[in-house]
């Protein structure tokens, strides 16, 4: 069915007289939404559902009913020919809500629609495919939007938009721009070299899953490295050292910093919004022998992050953990080195407890992820604002839930340790290797044991393990050094896996990290021997005759499981004096 075809005549049918023709819509419904997408220069379908008025299968079923048009239910990324994507700018694409999915073998262009009232969009898409026919196929507008996103990010536009290709001439990038002033910068076009240079990094860095982004001056060169999965990579050969200020002054301006001062670190923040997804992009400058080192952290803005589900939690340990974060008070502890995911757990957490009837507030250095409905307040030495006086300041708004980004000193501790014994629940983070070594950790910082005993009611601690590619993950018969090395013995033959290669995980094994936890639970067991002041170790044996499943067993367990490797379980935990048959 060619566009000509399908497309009503004009003045023949509209949207609203079809719905009030074949759905439950009434006008007085139809008239506040046409106003409100008016007004908010919204599509008109997308208000209606957003009012309840119909659903969008409705709709869609509606349409495709009346105008004899088929309704795609779901369109894979996969299988959209990228060949077609690229003679389409996305904005065109987004903006009418439509995508080209394939040409059939007789040269006709299925194409998806969320609107097939949008006749003129469909003229100027023959124009583009030089008068090709088209056969529309009616699509949810968020499907849509969502198969863009994912065919633009890895789509030939993507790779064309990088000008850090090999078929750049940065060199010659590099004497165009090289002459500049930074301050010009701040007047240049959205096509000004160095913007579509520093754009297509940080659109590279998304693609490439990567969580920092690297920049480094040297004598002759800048090095750009992207961390991914906790290791840095070269993602790209060493740009021209003339390109160095220009780029910085770019990230400056962007992230509202002072471009003439490069004596002094800086620190900001950068809003994005990247193949449909919004990221916070953490910015922090030094200045260093030949210039100045650039670090962006990229915290993509999105719940999947913070699904508790996805962190690596199991079943045993999600039940108990679900019971923890939802008792009315006591502290609750979550300790590992920096880097190990401490701030995702906890943020996991305060998202499944985020209720319009909680008051959660946190204290932070800095705020790392903003999550709607919470206060969040990011300390400031300078002025005073520490976390020991913000957290004072926080028991006087009335909090139910409050996080501590970290207790640092004895002050913070004694505070928090008053708030959770008067009814708050206290969530906090401190750097030591296990869940142990946290009761001691307190009492060192001069907090009274019997406080500690009182107020605790559980320690997380975590390590983040590269999980393995499911794709190229090489399974294989573990050796029985491997298995002691886990803490396990066995009589027969385990299979677990090693890392592999393949195009999908850039040739790494792995994609992707998932957490390892030891949840030390203090019961009136533990809580004697705080008592006593006995160490960590004896801390320990006791929890873990309790049930605590320590870090290593924890890794050992997600080995077996296929989930990571045995090297990566060894490199993120220490031995234990623990033996499991298996």
């Amino acid at each position: 069915m060619s566009a000509a075809a399908s497309a009503p005549a004009p003045g023949a049918l509209s949207l609203g007289a079809v719905l009030l023709r074949t759905t439950s819509l009434t006008p007085e419904q139809l008239d506040e939404a046409r106003m409100r997408a008016a007004d908010q220069e919204r599509p008109l379908v997308e208000v209606l559902v957003e009012q309840g008025a119909l659903r969008e299968d409705e709709i869609l079923a509606a349409l495709g009913g009346a105008l004899d048009l088929p309704v795609c239910g779901t369109i894979a990324a996969g299988e959209i020919d990228a060949e077609l994507v690229d003679k389409i700018p996305i904005g065109f694409a987004k903006a009418h809500g439509l995508l080209p999915l394939e040409r059939t073998t007789a040269g006709v262009i299925r194409v998806a629609i969320a609107d097939p009232f949008e006749t003129d969009a469909l003229d100027d898409l023959r124009l583009l495919f030089d008068g090709a026919e088209l056969e529309p196929e009616l699509a949810s507008r968020r499907a849509i939007l969502d198969a863009i996103n994912q065919v633009y990010d890895r789509g030939p536009a993507s790779a064309e938009a990088l000008a850090l290709d090999a078929s750049e001439d940065l060199d010659a990038l590099a004497s165009e721009i090289g002459s500049q002033e930074p301050q010009d910068l701040l007047e240049s076009a959205d096509d000004a070299p160095i913007i579509r240079l520093v754009n297509s990094l940080l659109q590279h860095a998304v693609k490439e899953r990567a969580s920092d982004i690297h920049i480094e001056p040297f004598e002759r060169e800048i090095r750009v490295r992207f961390r991914i999965d906790d290791i840095l990579y070269e993602p790209v050969r060493a740009l021209p050292r003339a390109l160095m200020a220009p780029i910085v002054s770019r990230i400056k301006i962007m992230g509202h910093l002072n471009i003439a001062e490069k004596r002094l670190p800086q620190d900001g923040r950068i809003r994005l919004k990247i193949a449909g997804r919004d990221y916070d992009v953490r910015l922090s400058t030094i200045p260093v022998t030949h210039g100045e080192r650039v670090v962006m952290r990229l915290l993509p803005r999105t719940s999947e992050m913070l699904n508790l589900e996805n962190l690596g939690f199991d079943e045993e340990q999600l039940a108990i953990w679900n019971k923890l974060i939802a008792r009315p008070n006591g502290i609750i502890l979550v300790t590992g080195p920096t880097g190990s995911g401490k701030t995702t757990t906890l943020y996991g957490a305060l998202s499944r407890i985020n209720t319009p009837g909680v008051n959660i507030i946190t204290v932070e250095d800095p705020v790392e992820i903003q999550l709607p409905g919470i206060a969040q307040i990011e300390v400031n030495p300078k002025i005073g604002l520490t976390f020991a006086s913000g957290l004072r300041s926080i028991l006087r708004q009335d909090p139910n839930v409050v996080l501590v980004g970290e207790i640092r000193d004895r002050e913070t501790a004694e505070i928090a340790i008053q708030a959770s014994l008067t009814g708050h629940l206290v969530f906090a983070t401190l750097h030591t290797n296990d869940a142990p070594s946290a009761i001691t950790r307190l009492v060192d910082m001069g907090v009274e044991r019997f406080l500690v005993a009182s107020s605790l009611v559980a320690v997380l601690a975590q390590r983040l393990v590269r999980v393995l590619c499911t794709q190229c993950r090489e399974p294989y018969d573990a050796t029985t050094e491997e298995l002691a090395e886990l803490g396990l013995r066995s009589s027969h033959q385990v299979q677990v896996y090693r890392p592999g290669s393949c195009e999908r995980c850039n040739y790494t094994g792995y994609r992707g990290r998932l957490g390892i936890f030891e949840l030390m639970l203090i019961d009136d067991a533990i809580r004697e021997l705080v008592a006593q002041n006995v160490d960590a170790k004896r801390i320990k044996r006791q929890a873990i005759a309790s049930g605590m499943r320590a870090l290593r067993v924890d890794g050992a367990r997600k080995v077996l499981r296929g989930a990571t490797s045995v090297a990566e379980v060894l490199r993120a935990t220490e031995e234990e004096n623990v033996v499991a048959e298996i």
